[in-house]
């Protein structure tokens, strides 16, 4: 059991590391290409951290299928946006006090009020649709029907975002493999390698954290759902919360927030869209109740954001939400701990 622990803290210094270097990548490329803070945080940030752990339900449903893939699946889709808009956002909120009252930040949280409120309609817009078709039936084409609208409110929202209004971000720190290499820091062939370089060490060791969280989850017998819904995401959704830290602890607090707030729209239509078209979408109450929270609680902060009340210790509030559902579904679990050869294959995945 010690080695497992040992292999989660390497896996956590591991996507620490490369956090760091694709957030100073991310901010090279948008100033490379004259992008705006909304463009970076929403969609290139957002987008790159939030692609692998979209394989995971589509995984466990086309590999495995039957009723553990589709736990599996569905938990995985519901997982995300309730650890972003609960758990996510009050970390970041943390960071933002912790760095602000020990003087590592200055100042008070300066933010882009209407990109945010952009992202949160979108994504309260989009789940709502996805809770709303698990009482829809069998239907299966009113389903794809709903799945191909849920799925196309995507790319309205990008050519919003791209064509909002938002300024470009302050000359970043000098980029990292520019500094090694002891070139311009502006130059593509080094900006777009140290992403991708960013990219595979964020999944590599997220990949070890979900295998060794989960192994110590299921020896002491969680179900199959609340894995995917509540120990996985803790893993796959680590680079977006290291992400923001690091955004917020420089003050740029545009970027840090965006970063989750553009995850929870991506997350709302591409794997949503998947689970409403190619699963029976019957959820469980445990999922509804996590959607219905992660809503909830977009529209708490969009309120405080419309009226310019949005602080950081109502970011942290968030917390409380997470860990009282927790809570109840820990109470509630069943122990039905899924196949090991399910499990580790999802793991060498």
């Amino acid at each position: 059991m010690f080695a497992h622990y040992a292999l989660l803290a390497i896996a956590l210094v591991l996507i620490v590391a490369a956090a760091e270097l694709f957030t100073n990548g991310v901010e090279w490329l948008g100033q490379r290409l004259g992008l705006s803070e909304g463009v970076v945080g929403s969609l290139l940030a957002a987008v790159g951290t939030a692609l692998p752990e979209t394989l995971i339900p589509i995984v466990a449903v086309f590999w495995f299928g039957g009723k553990h893939g589709a736990d599996v699946g569905i938990g995985a889709i519901a997982g995300a946006p309730f650890m972003l808009s609960t758990l996510t956002l009050s970390l970041c909120g943390l960071s933002m006090f912790v760095f602000t009252r020990t003087g590592r930040r200055k100042g008070e949280m300066k933010i882009n009020n209407g990109l945010l409120t952009r992202d949160l309609c979108f994504f309260i817009i989009a789940y709502s649709l996805a809770l709303g078709a698990s009482f829809m039936g069998p239907d299966r084409n009113l389903r794809l029907l709903v799945a191909a609208g849920i799925f196309l409110i995507y790319p309205v929202y990008v050519y919003m975002t791209i064509k909002g209004e938002s300024e470009m971000g302050d000359e970043p720190e000098p980029l990292y493999l520019a500094k090694v290499l002891k070139l311009e820091s502006k130059r593509l062939r080094l900006i777009v390698p140290q992403i991708f370089i960013a990219l595979a060490g964020i999944v590599g060791g997220a990949s070890l954290f979900v295998d060794h969280i989960e192994t110590i989850a299921k020896g002491i017998g969680f179900s199959a759902l609340f894995l995917s819904l509540i120990v996985s995401p803790i893993a796959t959704e680590l680079p977006e919360k290291i992400n923001s830290i690091i955004w917020a602890r420089s003050g740029k607090d545009t970027l840090a927030l965006a970063n989750i707030t553009g995850a929870l729209v991506f997350q709302a239509c591409f794997p949503v869209a998947f689970g409403v078209a190619f699963t029976a979408w019957d959820l469980e109450p445990k999922a509804i109740a996590s959607g219905i929270v992660a809503i909830f609680s977009a529209l708490i902060y969009l309120r405080l954001i419309s009226t310019n009340q949005l602080k950081p210790v109502h970011l942290m509030c968030g917390a409380v939400a997470y860990f009282s559902l927790i809570g109840v579904i820990i109470a509630t679990d069943n122990v039905d701990p899924m196949p090991i050869s399910m499990n580790s294959s999802l793991h060498r995945l």
